[in-house]
């Protein structure tokens, strides 16, 4: 057991990067025999040059700074606002009756498409992008943590309540902790989209984060320097999955036991 454990390990650690290292190797190889220009299609070589030079300027540092905290602060709003609304919609089915049908609305709508909106609401600037990433977070946690509380084994439930579990009481110790996987598989979707939020946001609202560094780059044929921040940009969004990936695996864990 403890064999299978490692090697499954050992699978998932070397399996990503093996694949990097693929799509590295066909990136070269189109580059090398299509002979297409390095503006359209820059080198990994001319890529790595980029980015060694946007590394040793501390504004480039800092600009992943705002982005990272733009994506984290409506990561935070976000779930601040759909946890407490999940669990509302699960309880009370006058809520889920009212609500409901315009959440289905509301998400078929673009985000992006209320940017003008938030700009007037808001303003440029820090908080209109926030708001922007809390409404991409909100949906995906919204929607999973209900699915996840719909779907809790009625026998445990019903135990419970024989027990005297009622109320808050219900909700902090068993009902939420039983739903924590649909609830942190949520987080991680959500989460993760924030980081295009924070972007898009700082590209269509105005910013000062690495959405102005694409613009920059876009407006100087830079392409090269595009690639190194979308680059930085999926490292952001893939650590961020891992970490509540990672959380989400280890209460599992502790939920079997």
């Amino acid at each position: 057991m403890a064999h299978r454990k490692r090697a499954s390990r050992t699978v998932t650690l070397i399996a990503p990067v093996v694949f990097l290292l693929f799509l590295l190797g066909m990136w070269w190889v189109i580059v090398t025999f299509s002979g297409i220009e390095s503006w359209r299609l820059p080198s990994p070589a001319q890529t790595w040059q980029r980015a060694l030079t946007l590394a040793v300027g501390s504004s480039f540092w800092n600009k992943t700074l705002v982005t990272s905290g733009e994506a984290i602060a409506g990561s935070v709003l976000g779930a601040l606002v759909a946890l407490p609304l999940a669990y509302l919609i699960y309880r009370s089915p006058l809520v889920s009756a009212a609500v409901e049908p315009f959440l289905g609305a509301t998400q078929a709508l673009p985000a992006i498409a209320l940017a003008p909106l938030l700009v007037l609401w808001i303003g440029y600037g820090f908080w209109s992008i926030t708001a922007l990433c809390a409404l991409l977070v909100f949906f995906p946690i919204l929607v999973s943590t209900v699915v996840g509380l719909r779907h809790l084994d009625s026998d445990i439930l019903e135990a419970a309540q024989l027990d005297g579990a009622s109320g808050l009481t219900m909700a902090i110790s068993i009902e939420l902790p039983l739903a924590a996987p649909a609830v942190l598989g949520g987080v991680r979707n959500g989460f993760t989209l924030s980081v295009t939020g924070a972007v898009v946001g700082e590209m269509v609202m105005g910013g000062n984060g690495l959405g102005q560094v694409l613009t920059q780059a876009r407006s100087n044929v830079d392409t090269a320097g595009m690639f190194v921040t979308i680059g930085l940009l999926c490292v952001m969004a893939t650590a961020i999955y891992i970490l509540v990936y990672r959380i989400e695996r280890s209460h599992r864990y502790k939920i079997s036991q």
